[in-house]
């Protein structure tokens, strides 16, 4: 696996998604509690940023038209969009200033879908 830092913990919200760009592609990375996720930044349904949609329940929403998708598996919760999105594996490092950094395996996808 090859871990690259995405971002720090802190500058992940509870209730929204941050984008972020590693190698070739866009990955939104959210928080459910204490878990941090990983997922492709953009809906299987239209090119939308899933970013810019709310996260709640370990799922994230595409703001225009609705759906959600699970934060754990990539799957669409509900219409319109039928398939899902790639998720990758996430490492939260704490850090030598008492913070913790965000990393994400690209190169690996945890439900086997193929980034676009």
């Amino acid at each position: 696996m090859a871990f690259e830092r995405a971002c720090a913990l802190d500058e992940v919200a509870t209730d929204q998604a941050l984008a972020v760009t590693l190698g070739r592609y866009d990955i939104a990375i959210a928080r459910d509690g204490d878990e941090v996720f990983a997922v492709e930044n953009t809906c299987s349904h239209a090119e939308v940023a899933l970013s810019e949609g709310e996260v709640a329940d370990c799922q994230i929403e595409c703001w225009l038209h609705g759906s959600m998708f699970d934060l754990r598996t990539g799957k669409p919760t509900n219409l319109p969009a039928t398939e899902p999105v790639a998720t990758f594996p996430v490492d939260v490092r704490a850090n030598s200033n008492g913070t913790s950094d965000v990393y994400v395996d690209t190169e690996t996808t945890l439900n086997g879908v193929t980034p676009a």
